[in-house]
């Protein structure tokens, strides 16, 4: 067994997905990844291999479940693709691991640092990923739409919807990953941007509070 595997099953298994071996692979590869390019180009600060599967792979992961849950609600046409930008991605957390989970689910992560979305676009060859993409740009530049924008530990709740609202198509959600229940940040929200569901979750391994903030534009 390789290192973390373990561990990482039982977090999987605490979290009720039920990955193939094949995205558990991909998931550790990813994983050796980060840390052979951290070594070079900085892409994080946690460098303890185990620290790295509980503060990233495991975090990432807790949203797996309810993210399945509000794209099967969302009001795409039959075979239509759902698209997901996840904004100030870094080393692709959660996007990636979004993308290694759910393969139906195009992915594209957005960075202002460019060696960040190389990094992307090299883990989207090595680990033959189609669904995933490296963005190097402004979020506020883009003029693609997006059925699901993410977003983890990014920036405040209101910078986040202000510069991602142009990505916005119709019917899509915001997913703020957060910490600590953001109370001050939800208060400065503008009125049409609405939170729909304040999603409680359990990193396993992780001792902290964890939430998704789940928004999307109100209709006039």
């Amino acid at each position: 067994m390789r290192p973390l595997e373990q561990g990482l099953r039982q977090g999987l298994d605490a979290l009720a997905l039920g990955l193939t071996d094949a995205q558990v692979g991909q998931l550790l590869d990813y994983c050796d990844l980060i840390q052979k390019w951290t070594k070079v180009y900085n892409l994080t600060a946690v460098r303890d291999p185990a620290e790295m599967l509980t503060h990233h792979l495991l975090d990432s992961l807790a949203v797996i479940g309810p993210l399945r849950a509000q794209i099967a609600a969302l009001p795409l046409p039959a075979h239509a693709v759902c698209r997901l930008l996840d904004v100030g991605s870094g080393a692709g957390l959660p996007g990636a691991v979004i993308a290694i989970c759910c393969p139906e689910v195009r992915v594209d992560c957005v960075d202002t640092v460019a060696k960040k979305a190389a990094f992307i676009q090299q883990v989207a060859v090595t680990l033959r990923l189609p669904n995933l993409r490296g963005v190097h740009a402004r979020v506020e530049n883009l003029r693609d739409k997006y059925q699901v924008i993410s977003s983890r530990a990014f920036a405040s709740l209101l910078d986040f919807t202000n510069w991602s609202r142009a990505a916005m198509g119709e019917g899509s959600v915001w997913m703020g990953m957060k910490g600590k229940h953001p109370a001050e940040e939800l208060q400065v929200l503008p009125a049409d941007v609405q939170v729909f569901h304040v999603e409680q979750l359990t990193v396993p391994g992780l001792d902290a509070e964890r939430c998704i903030i789940w928004m999307r534009l109100a209709t006039a």
